[in-house]
């Protein structure tokens, strides 16, 4: 690692972002659908590495950087029956391991019962927020993971407002082309804490697309209540590294500050791409002109603050 960074980052991280999950043992039997379709293309590539159990002791043992402090565990699997039955499951783990884990679970927040989904969450003490995720271009199904325009869908809208009151953040992956539309929306709704998922999916890399995804990211970055996660960057360059997102990273940084950045690994799906300790490695490095206040708030401090860890 960079040794300007390495002396500089806290002595333990909060991995902002992360999966644990059991298809194979399915004890307890959670419902995943994605990964029990062995194989099935995703827009990340070939799943089938990943489609297995994926358990806290494996994850914890990948930190060889620097140790966990703690973590935010996002769902995995929108199309979970009862995804309370996730939140449930995390929640075990947490308190099983003695680890702090926040929970952030699904609600389609498009159904009229989302109400309900919300309150049941809600009884489990690390259940911090929803995630939804709107990714979706008409013309690019390769790139869409909703089956519709969420943002388009009243029932949806107005289910969101409650998330406000409830204390609740908001989690969601979007694509750039939908950014503008999306800091509309989140304009009028301040008191809601909303994350940005993998860095705002940077998925075409050209210069058109990178000026495409900035012109977004600064629309979502007028927003103080809008925070950005430094994850999932193999989900949209296999081959990355420091020097290759550098662009990326330096504009994070200068439209949102560090103070509204987390790091996180999005493992293990980008475990398919790269080790942990590259990752932290990388993005570390990108950022180890920044003081020490700064680093600590990017890699542990930040997710503590907006998941209430």
């Amino acid at each position: 690692m960079n040794a300007k960074a390495s002396e500089k980052l806290p002595a333990k991280i909060v991995d902002a972002h992360h999966h644990l999950w059991n298809p194979v043992t399915r004890n307890p039997d959670v419902g995943y659908v994605w990964l029990s379709n062995i194989g099935a293309p995703k827009p990340f590539g070939d799943p089938t590495p990943i489609q297995r159990n994926y358990l806290f002791d494996e994850f914890a043992s990948e930190q060889d950087v620097r140790p966990l402090a703690a973590s935010v565990h996002v769902q995995a699997d929108g199309a979970i029956p009862d995804p309370v039955a996730e939140t449930r499951f995390i929640q075990n783990i947490s308190d099983t391991e003695n680890f702090p884990i926040a929970i952030v679970g699904f609600v389609d927040l498009s159904r009229d019962d989302a109400a309900s989904i919300i309150a049941a969450h809600k009884t489990n003490s690390n259940f911090r927020g929803v995630r939804q995720i709107l990714s979706r271009l008409d013309d690019r199904p390769d790139m869409s993971f909703a089956p519709e325009h969420y943002l388009r869908n009243s029932v949806w809208r107005n289910s969101f407002r409650q998330l406000g009151w409830r204390g609740l953040s908001f989690d969601l992956q979007l694509n750039p082309e939908q950014m503008e539309e999306a800091a509309d929306f989140f304009s009028d709704h301040p008191d809601v804490t909303v994350v940005i998922d993998h860095a705002g999916s940077p998925y075409d890399q050209s210069g058109a697309g990178l000026e495409r995804w900035k012109n977004g990211m600064n629309a979502l970055a007028q927003l103080p209540n809008l925070h950005v996660k430094i994850s999932g960057l193999g989900m949209f360059d296999r081959d990355w590294n420091a020097q290759s997102v550098r662009p990326i990273t330096d504009s994070l940084l200068s439209l949102f500050g560090s103070q509204r950045l987390m790091f996180a690994s999005n493992f293990p799906v980008d475990k398919l791409m790269r080790p942990y300790a590259e990752i932290v490695n990388d993005v570390a490095t990108n950022f180890s002109h920044l003081s020490r206040k700064e680093l600590h708030g990017i890699f542990h401090g930040n997710a503590r603050q907006i998941y209430r860890i």
